[in-house]
Formats: C-alpha cells, structure tokens, sequence
C-alpha cells in the first residue's frame, strides 16, 4: 500500500481531468442538454479560446515558480509555509511570543560581549577586569557551532567577599539562564555524591532524580554554580570529571544521560589567595603566564590536577580597597535592612559607619570580608530595626555615634524634602 501512494500521487491530475469530464457530461445529461446545442455553444465560444489558453498557461507558469521559490524559501527558514486553514499554534497558543523564544535562543551564539561586560561591571564592584574577560570567553564559547562538553568551565577564584558567587548569579540573571547553585561545603562525604547524581536502585532516594541531574535535564541551558569546590569530596570530583569531559552526567538510578553540552559550570574558591592575587598583580598584561602561575598555586594548595586540567579558564578576583570596600558593605547594609522588610532612607548610611568598616576591614586582612563585617552590624542594629518594624516604619537611617549604630525611623516626606533639597 505505501509503494502505491507514491503513483497515486503522481496520477492525481489526471485522475482531476477524468473526473471533471464525467461530471459535465453528467451535468449535460442533467439538463437535457444535446449535442447539436453543445456544437452551437462551442462554435459561438471559439473566438475566446486562445485567449482563455494563454491566460491558463501564463497562470499555470506562475503557480510553478512561485511554488518553487516559496519551497526554498521555506527549506531556508525565510519564509513559513501558509495554509487556508489555521495554525494549531495561532489557535491553541501565543505563535509570535514562541517564535521570539527560539529566535533568542539561536541569537545566543552571538552573544555581545560588550553589553554583557558593561552590565556585569555596573553590578560586581571592583572586578571590571574579570567581567570583561570573563564576556569575552562567553561569547567565543557560545559561538562554536560543535561542542562536546559544557559552554565553559570556568573557577573564580579569590579572597572571600569580593564578588564570586554574586558574578556567576549575575551573569544567569544577564543571559537569561537558569540558575543551580550547589554549597559543596554539603558535599565533603563520599556519599555526597548521590544528592546530585542520584542513588542506585535499591538504595534509599533512587526513586528520584539527584539535584544536577535532575536539574539539568529539566534546565540544560543552567548556570552551575559549585561555591568552594575545593571542600568537595573526591568521589564528586570523578563524577564532575565525566559532565566536563564527555559533555555528559550519568542519573544513578535510571542510568540516564543527562547532556551538559548546553550549560555553563562557574566555580568558585578561597583557597592561595595570597599567591593569586600576588599573581595577578605581576602578570596582568601576560594572560598565559599567569594561567599557567595560578594553576600552578593552586595545585600546590592542595586543587585536584585532574579539576585543573578541565578548566578553560581561571578568573582571578583581586581584594577590595578603599571606596569599593564601602560601596559593597553599603549594599550589603542594603540589603540586610530589606530582609527586615525595611527600606533604607536615601543617604541613611552614615559615612562613619562605612569608615568603621573599611578600617575594620584593614585591621583584619583578608580573613574577613565587607560581608562578615555586615553581620557584626546586624548584630548592633537587629533589635531597633525590628521595633521600628513593630511601630509601623517603612524607611529607616543608621546613625554611629560613640555608643554604637542605631537605626531610627526615617520619614518618607522628610526624605523627599532632602532629595529636593540636593
């Protein structure tokens, strides 16, 4: 039966020819219509017939070339094919809003680094270096039309508190990608290994999929956050070995392969931060010295050669100084007051306060960031902020004087007056 589709088709105009006749002689019939009258009309119709041919012919031409031109069209992906009746996505869905999704998707392999970088560096204080390079190897990366492994490999690496994991979640927010962010501190055990690649069958949790794996088959474009690789067990490094190398991760309880080739994996870690940023400062102006210095560190710190070997790239973060110490402990300070459900007023945070800090900050080294100073003022300020809650406060200031920091309540209209006032 399928052999004979092929020649059905190819008879159907004749078998159109065939039918018309039978249904004008048909129609003829009907209509006590007899031959001598069929001659009359015809005869009295003769001067119309070239005409009516040539008109037939020159549609006929048309219909072909333009069935030809819209056919490659269509195979191009420039032109979609029309029909009389309407399309199951016009009718069921938003076809447009669909068609601008996959449009972006493949507009992503030409990313434009520059947009990137410039949003990047408005968010992450004081790593405008990092954001430029790290746009630069996006856009390279995502421009490879073959890829057997992840987008890229990247670890971030640097003293605590300067922006790692909040650059790997900024660029999921820029790209619109979904983001998976996994603490490996949780994952210093061997049997770690099964809350993200999932458990054999007959062992307890087999019955669902591991975290990544999960993950990653519902979101394969994600952004892979690990923060502190360094503390994971061995057993999760071999796993992570497979997903970087083969472009693949294996679900332990179905034996399924879940594709990494879509999704990009950001690492990060604290570990020789003096050697790195030592590095970093000689070797700014040679980037293959200091790939090959920091790997160099790192492994002597006790990185695994095997995770070193698969990265693709290493961004060195470099500590903060000065104003951008502050600019991160006011958004930090921000941010804490929001978590109350309190906003802070415009200019509310006292300068001294900030001062305080970033000589805090000197006094201690790198062994405490603007973050871990943050909670120290949280610690002085959390019972006024919650009474200012209680009381009905929207808005609030930080005020340092010789007993301490306080938050009052700040008025809205007082501090419109003082932003009209400036």
């Amino acid at each position: 039966m399928k052999a004979l589709m092929p020649m059905l088709n190819r008879l159907m105009p004749v078998m159109m020819v065939i039918f018309l006749v039978l249904a004008s002689l048909q129609a003829a019939l009907a209509l006590h219509l007899s031959f001598g009258m069929i001659e009359r009309f015809l005869q009295w119709a003769e001067a119309s017939y070239l005409p009516l041919a040539g008109i037939g012919a020159l549609l006929t031409v048309s219909g072909l070339l333009f069935e030809t031109r819209a056919e490659k069209l269509a195979r191009k992906g420039l032109r979609r094919r029309k029909g009389f009746m309407m399309d199951v996505l016009a009718r069921l869905t938003n076809r447009n809003a669909l068609e601008e999704l996959m449009a972006r998707e493949q507009k992503e392999t030409v990313l434009d680094a520059d947009e990137l970088a410039a949003s990047l560096r408005a968010r992450v204080i004081g790593q405008d270096q990092v954001c430029e390079d790290i746009a630069q190897q996006l856009r390279r990366r995502l421009a490879l039309q073959v890829r057997g492994k992840p987008v890229g490999i990247f670890l971030l690496a640097g003293p605590p508190g300067t922006g790692k994991t909040y650059l790997a979640k900024q660029i999921a927010r820029q790209m619109d990608r979904p983001l998976l962010h996994f603490d490996m501190t949780q994952m210093s055990s061997p049997h770690a290994a099964t809350q993200l690649f999932g458990s054999p069958k007959g062992y307890v949790g087999s019955d669902t999929f591991g975290k990544l794996t999960g993950g990653l088959q519902e979101k394969p474009d994600a952004v892979v956050l690990l923060d502190e690789i360094e503390k994971a067990h061995p057993d999760v490094f071999k796993k992570f070995l497979t997903a970087w190398n083969d472009g693949h991760v294996t679900e332990a309880s179905t034996g399924t392969q879940v594709s990494t080739t879509r999704a990009i994996f950001m690492l990060t870690s604290n570990i020789a931060t003096e050697a790195l940023t030592d590095i970093a400062e000689r070797l700014s102006d040679e980037p293959d010295r200091m790939r090959a210095e920091s790997v160099e560190a790192l492994r002597q710190a006790g990185f695994a050669p095997e995770v070193l070997n698969r990265l693709d790239r290493i961004f060195i973060f470099r500590k903060l100084f000065g104003l951008d110490l502050a600019r991160v402990a006011a958004l930090e300070i921000e941010a804490m007051i929001d978590s109350y459900g309190l906003r802070v007023e415009p200019g509310g945070i006292d300068a001294a306060l900030l001062f305080q800090v970033m000589l805090r900050q000197q006094k201690l080294g790198a062994g405490a960031s603007a973050r871990d100073l943050v909670r120290s003022i949280e610690d002085m300020v959390s019972e006024s902020l919650i009474t200012a809650r209680q009381n009905g406060a929207k808005m609030v200031r930080l005020v340092s004087d010789e007993a301490g920091v306080t938050a009052e309540v700040a008025n809205d209209t007082e501090s419109m007056h003082a932003r009209m006032a400036r």
